[in-house]
Parts: structure tokens; C-alpha cells; sequence
């Protein structure tokens, strides 16, 4: 229930419960309102709230470290690199959470905390900077972001790190000539071996946005479309877009139990008062409310329906189980047949193996029990591949999804495959899951991101520049 108690100089919106959802009213932010992606503006709600909007999370064992996992949380969807003068920030507001389950049981056993500060020099000023930004300490820089990491486990708290910098955004070259040596300013050594990182990044996520809206279509496979077009290329309309991404570095052996598997999520959380005052300032009370989350990738955005995708948000992990109809009975299975009438139908009850892939880990795989929750689980077990196959598991390479997740790997086109009943010849004979054909080779076109990976932590892209986005 949504109360407004209205003053001449106050208006305080209070944020309560009806029906098990949670209704929010908050600021709009700068966020440009884009298309979805992976989990970019999936829901409702969230769509109108991009510095908390949870857009993909990733985590593998670290290519260059193999004893620690790398965990990264992106927020903000589809930043425009030119979008000043009001740059992009995490939001001071906001607590940002990376939670890890170790046992099985969906709740989180050890949660990484972010809280940001945000310093501005000069209010005098309209400029988020005066002059070039040549260190992360630079007097010219107007407007400056620092953070605090928190490992919380059971009631004991310990802050790894305090006001941390970000780095500014890739403005352009008057502002941020050496940006490469900014970003890299900004990785943060922690004690027990931990790095971070948090600041604006390249969106590693990739897919053709354009295309899949339109009635799922699926450029390559145009001609076999209920209203067909001509068979085209993908469009990664990603590409040129920005992100803020909280990275996180760790020793496996902080961050398992019994086992070497392990469930991730991020998630975003706002408090639950807001006051609004008549000379602009705002005032946040009360204890937070979780309005975002994410594991699995695009869970929230295909499977779960628009009624529900506000209060799937707000929920647990480790209450999921009360969607698990929407994972056996997928509305896209059966719509593929009718899309693409040409192709086999997918069984569109009792997906089992969706349930595995999504919701408990396949057996041999990543299972955690038969506990359902949405999270990403990783075996740590398993090392990193020399070479990555952008289908992971799908192609033999078990190190990558639905085995944890992998800057580059396509899950647009593995979760398509899986509920098109198509895993292909590998996972149907290690597994027993299903290989219909030709759904087996179900894809949107787009194969990679637009921008290169670092080799060493973050290892996410960097930004895209400002000045040049449009050339």
C-alpha cells in the first residue's frame, strides 16, 4: 500500500506491502530509456530506477588467479557515453549486495557489501570536471565517488576497504586523456588477497535487441518466421553502450563450504522512506527493501510475466519455488513453435531440465541440492578453459554457463537452445538433456561483444568514450 502524506513543505512517500509486492516511487534518474537487454529495465518498476536496475552479474574462476573466483555485479543499463553533464553514478542511496550461498539452501552464507559517497568540490559550478582529470586525486575533478566494502557472514561484519575512489567517466580526450591509467588507478588491493573494483565500464553483454522484441524474431532464421523477412546478419544493439559494474575478486576457500559449488547473486536495495523537501534535498529512512535482484540471466526477463516481475524482484532466492511453474511451463517454448512453424516443438510442460539449468544445477554439472532458487552456481572445481567456447557447457567447455558465467559467453543463445529443447549432441549424450534439430542451432546472430577484455581483474572492457561515440 502506497500512502502520500502531503505538506506545503514536505511530501513523504511511504513504501508498505499489498498482496506479497512491493510498490516503489523513486526519482528517475539521468538512465536513458532504452530497450531491455539481458536484465537491463526488465520490469516494471525497476525500468524507472536504473542506478539500482541489476542488468547481468558474472562469475567465473579467475583466468589468471585460479584460486579465486571473480564475481561482478553490473548496474545501470545502456548508459550513453555522451550523456553529460550529468554523468553517470552508482547511487549514494542504494546498498549494493553480491551474495554467496555455500550450502545449498538458497540464502546467502557470506554477502559482499558497496555503499557510496559521493563528494562534490565545487556546487558553484555546472561541470563535472574543470580541467583534465590526470589522477584519481585531480583538482579538476568536480564530482567524486568513494565506496566501502562490507563481508557480512551470519551477525559478524568486517569492512574490508573505506573510501575507495571510482573512477570519473570516460568523458573524452580534453577530460580524461589517459583514461586506461585511471581505471587501472581504481583496482583496489584488499586484505585475505580480495581486489575490487567499481566504475563505469563497456557493457560486455551482447544481443539483437532489435530483432528478438519483434515478435522473437531471429535474424538468421527470418525466412522460417511466421511473418518472414530476409535472412540477415545479427545486430548487437549493446554495442557502444556503458555500464557500472562492481567486481570483486576472492580466494575460493572464503567463499566455500562442503562443496566446491556455490550460488551467486547480486542484488540492489532502497530505503524504504523517502522525503522529498521543497528547497530540493532528499532525506532516505527507514530499514532497505530489496528492488532488484539477479542470478540466473534473463530469468525475470522471459519467464517470469509482467504481473509477477515486480514482486519476483523483491523476493528471496530461497523462496522460488512458488514460481517454479513459470520454469515448467515456459510461455516461450510454446511460442517457438508458432513463430517458427517449420521448426519442432519443445515440450512446453514438466521441463525438468530447466528446472536443473536454472533453479537446483545439473547433476554432474553444479547441482546445490533440490532446493529451487535463481542463482548463478559455479563449480570452482572446475578450472578455467585455455580457450573459452562462447556456447560453454553446450560445446564441451564445462567451465562456462550454465557453469557459472563468463564475459563472453553467449547466453542469449544457450538459453534459447534450452528452451527450444535444443542443448546439442554433447549435453544430450554427458546429461540426458534433450537435442531437438535443428533447435540445436537457435540463435540471434550476435556472437561476441563489440569490445575486447582485459587479461587481468577487472577484466571486464573499458568505457566507452564520450567524444567519440557516435564516430
Amino acid at each position: 500500500m502506497r500512502t502520500a502524506i502531503h505538506h506545503p513543505r514536505l511530501t513523504i512517500t511511504v513504501l508498505g506491502l499489498l498482496a506479497g509486492a512491493i510498490a516503489l516511487v523513486l526519482a528517475v534518474g539521468p538512465g536513458p530509456q532504452a530497450a531491455k537487454a539481458s536484465s537491463h529495465r526488465e520490469a516494471p518498476l525497476i525500468a524507472n530506477d536504473p542506478t539500482a536496475d541489476n542488468t547481468d552479474v558474472y562469475a567465473f574462476v579467475s583466468p589468471d588467479r585460479h584460486d579465486t573466483v571473480t564475481m561482478i555485479a553490473n548496474y545501470i543499463p545502456l548508459e550513453e557515453p555522451a550523456g553529460g553533464p550529468n554523468f553517470f553514478n552508482f547511487d549514494d542511496n542504494v546498498l549494493y549486495e553480491i551474495k554467496v550461498d555455500n550450502n545449498g539452501d538458497g540464502e546467502e552464507d557470506v554477502t559482499y557489501q558497496f555503499r557510496f559517497r559521493t563528494e562534490t568540490r565545487n556546487p558553484n559550478t555546472f561541470l563535472y570536471n574543470t580541467g583534465p582529470i590526470n589522477s584519481l586525486d585531480d583538482p579538476n575533478w568536480n564530482i567524486r565517488q568513494f565506496y566501502s566494502v562490507t563481508r557480512v557472514i551470519g551477525h559478524h561484519r568486517t569492512v574490508l576497504g573505506s573510501n575507495l575512489p571510482s573512477p570519473p567517466n570516460n568523458i573524452g580526450p580534453r577530460s580524461t586523456p589517459s583514461y586506461p591509467s585511471l581505471a587501472t588507478a581504481a583496482v583496489n588491493s584488499l586484505s585475505g588477497g580480495i581486489k575490487v573494483f567499481a566504475g563505469q565500464r563497456d557493457d560486455p553483454f551482447y544481443v539483437d535487441l532489435g530483432s528478438i522484441f519483434d515478435l522473437a524474431g531471429l535474424r538468421p532464421f527470418n525466412s522460417l518466421h511466421l511473418i518472414p523477412l530476409p535472412a540477415a546478419p545479427g545486430v548487437d544493439d549493446v554495442a557502444g553502450y556503458n555500464g557500472h559494474s562492481i567486481a570483486i575478486q576472492v580466494p575460493i576457500s572464503q567463499l566455500v563450504d562442503a562443496s566446491s559449488t556455490i550460488g551467486i547473486y547480486a542484488s540492489a536495495e532502497r530505503p524504504k522512506v523517502r522525503i522529498l523537501r521543497a528547497d530540493g534535498r532528499q532525506s532516505h529512512v527507514g530499514p532497505f527493501v530489496q528492488v532488484s535482484r539477479l542470478g540466473e540471466p534473463l530469468v525475470n526477463e522471459v519467464l517470469i510475466p509482467l504481473g509477477q516481475k515486480d514482486f519476483w524482484n523483491r523476493e528471496d532466492p530461497a523462496d522460488d519455488s512458488q514460481f517454479a511453474d513459470r520454469y515448467l511451463s515456459p510461455e516461450l517454448a510454446g511460442l517457438i513453435h508458432v513463430l517458427y512453424p517449420s521448426l519442432p516443438a519443445p515440450p512446453t510442460t514438466d521441463r525438468q531440465d530447466l528446472v536443473a539449468v536454472l533453479l537446483t544445477g545439473v547433476p554432474g554439472l553444479n547441482f546445490t541440492g533440490p532446493h529451487k532458487s535463481d542463482l548463478l552456481r559455479l563449480n570452482t572445481a572446475i578450472p578455467p578453459s585455455a580457450i573459452p567456447d562462447r556456447l560453454g557447457a553446450l560445446a564441451g567447455d564445462f567451465a562456462g554457463f550454465p557453469n557459472g558465467r563468463r564475459l563472453t559467453d553467449d547466453v542469449v543463445d544457450i538459453e534459447l537452445r534450452a528452451i527450444a529443447c535444443g542443448y546439442g549432441p554433447i549435453l544430450h549424450q554427458a546429461l540426458g538433456l534433450c537435442d531437438l534439430q535443428p533447435n540445436d542451432q537457435l540463435g540471434d546472430g550476435v556472437d561476441a561483444n563489440d569490445e575486447g577484455l582485459l587479461s587481468t581483474f577487472p577484466y571486464v572492457g573499458l568505457p566507452h568514450q564520450g567524444y567519440e561515440s557516435h564516430t
